[in-house]
């Protein structure tokens, strides 16, 4: 199966991923409970617009708006019979910004957990979750995708319901997961584990890596554990910008483009080749982070001390029972 980002890996040493789709779109007008997949058919132009605007701050890779593009999270919006319109349409969006870009310009196609937990902790199959990835990512594919972007997962059979889904419909694969109770995902997967949950599906992921979670400095040490554990993988980080506040109603998050930028120079140093932005993050903190790395000189590979001096404390005081590498410079900070 082809290899979308070896080349431009090749080319570039390492690519800037885009942003944050759902705050971004909330700042556009999307309200809360609505399904922002339902966009891609309503408000088509201001889909174009966010993957423009990420293409614009120097993205390489743009993630389709179909994050809950699955059967099971649709039919909470009564929109559980037009997957593959919407999944297709989502991409065909990401698809046509990608082409006009005067470089070259990955399109993923977002693939995010179905919401249902799997037997025998929940009701739903691993052969349903498998049909229902397949069928989100048959109309991502016929929209352009050219990789299925498993990301923000928390369970390994979900994970891996992804990826053979994905390894049918004929779309190499990347999964990242969210590292946000305690350093493990809600399911208990530490960064540790991630290398082995999907190395057997097909040839194997593209990438693995980490999103979301709880904050920059915390996802930094899940990715000093990942790459400790696959020092050969290419590895992922969209990190969240900074930690979210409650301003009234309205949810803000601390972290300033400068910040951004150190942590993505920091995610150069430990290995990620792969670097972008989760929640909160901006066209404004992309474009920041795009100067950082073509400026940036990798450095040597940072502890937790220099993390946490840099970018701020980290929020899961209890990760070091991962065990690497992070964990052990936690360890060492408390004595």
């Amino acid at each position: 199966m082809n290899n979308p980002l070896q080349e431009l890996l090749a080319q570039k040493g390492v690519l800037l991923a885009d942003g944050a789709t759902g705050t971004s779109l909330f700042a556009m007008g999307l309200e809360a409970g609505e399904a922002p997949e339902l966009w891609n058919e309503s408000h088509p132009e201001r889909i174009e617009k966010l993957h423009q605007d990420f293409v614009d701050a120097g993205a390489d890779i743009i993630l389709t708006n179909s994050f809950g593009g699955t059967r099971h999270r649709l039919k909470l919006h009564h929109a559980q019979d037009r997957v593959f319109d919407l999944n297709r349409r989502a991409a065909a969006i990401a698809r046509s910004v990608a082409d006009r870009a005067p470089r070259r310009v990955i399109v993923a196609g977002s693939v995010g957990p179905t919401g249902e937990l799997l037997i025998p902790l929940g009701a739903l199959s691993y052969e349903d979750a498998v049909a229902a990835f397949r069928e989100q990512i048959e109309g991502l594919k016929a929209g352009g995708a050219e990789i299925a972007w498993i990301e923000t997962m928390s369970a390994a059979d979900e994970i891996r319901a992804a990826a053979e889904a994905a390894v049918a419909v004929g779309l190499p694969f990347v999964y990242t997961a969210s590292f946000d109770t305690a350093g493990r995902t809600m399911m208990g997967l530490s960064p540790r584990d991630l290398p082995d949950v999907a190395s057997t599906v097909g040839d194997g992921p593209l990438a693995i890596g980490a999103n979301c979670g709880v904050g920059a400095s915390d996802i930094l040490a899940s990715l000093l554990d990942m790459t400790e554990a696959a020092p050969n993988t290419t590895i992922v980080v969209k990190g969240n910008c900074g930690i979210p506040e409650f301003r009234g109603t309205e949810i803000h998050y601390s972290g300033t483009p400068p910040l951004m930028a150190d942590y993505a120079r920091l995610a150069r140093d430990a290995g990620a080749r792969i670097i972008g932005g989760c929640c909160g993050t901006s066209c404004g903190h992309l474009a920041a982070m795009r100067a950082a790395l073509d400026g940036h000189t990798p450095g040597p590979r940072p502890t937790i001390e220099t993390i946490v001096e840099r970018i701020g404390p980290l929020r899961n005081k209890t990760a070091s029972e991962t065990g690497g590498e992070a964990g052990r410079e936690r360890r060492r900070r408390r004595t």
